[in-house]
């Protein structure tokens, strides 16, 4: 945004982010040397979760990149990353199933994702427009821009509390199908679950984060005053 004192209110966040996206990569790359018994690939687990979730009309595409993989709901497709797609180690189980457990929740009209869905434009105008009011406001000492940009990145931290839940609840449903499908062994959905406890760090870091640059913001708007 711009140097001064307050920036100091930041550093947690990303320490904590750092941290989180080193254990993510790590654990990934760990598991990612270890194969499944039933030499299941991410391909295949996810489209195994949608199947039996009567959800035929998913489609589920190669994206590159890594740790690339996401579910689009408006295209009604999954997309698996290079080291996910057709790899039949445990992370990449992992990884795809969890994906799946978006489409399931969808499916099944979870109300958080369904929130967070909702959130998604006023969360893209809050995070593009919060800090260029906030400058101007500070510019031109107009204080009602800096309230409204303030206003606005509250969208952001409510968009990254709502996912939270998303994410937990994700990789709940991923492991248990994984175990109760006996897609993977008991010891390799421990594995998977370590991958995705490591991944949904990254969206804990991603509110604490979020929550100090509104911290932020409120300070630089209470020191105005």
């Amino acid at each position: 945004m711009f140097y001064d004192s307050t920036m100091i209110i930041l550093i947690p966040g990303l320490i904590f982010g750092l941290i989180a996206q080193a254990l993510v990569n790590s654990t990934f790359a760990k598991y990612s040397r270890v194969g499944n018994s039933r030499r299941i690939t991410g391909k295949d687990a996810a489209r195994m979760i949608l199947d039996s979730n009567g959800l035929y009309n998913i489609r589920i595409e190669h994206i590159s990149g890594q740790l690339t993989d996401h579910y689009d709901p408006t295209a009604n497709v999954i997309r698996l990353s290079d080291s996910v797609y057709s790899s039949d180690s445990v992370a990449a189980v992992g990884v795809a199933a969890h994906e799946a457990g978006h489409a399931v929740q969808y499916a099944v009209g979870y109300s958080p994702i369904k929130i967070r869905s909702a959130i998604i434009p006023m969360t893209r105008i809050g995070s593009g427009l919060s800090t260029p009011l906030v400058l101007l406001g500070l510019l031109f000492s107009w204080d009602f821009l800096i309230n409204a940009g303030i206003l606005l990145f509250c969208a952001v931290v409510i968009f990254q509390a709502v996912t939270l839940p998303v994410e937990f609840n994700a990789s709940r449903r991923a492991l248990r199908i994984l175990e109760d499908s006996h897609i993977l062994e008991y010891d390799e959905v421990r594995g998977a679950k370590k991958v995705l406890t490591a991944a949904a760090l990254t969206y804990v870091a991603a509110m604490i984060t979020a929550l100090l640059s509104l911290l932020r913001l409120l300070a630089i708007a209470n020191r105005r005053r």
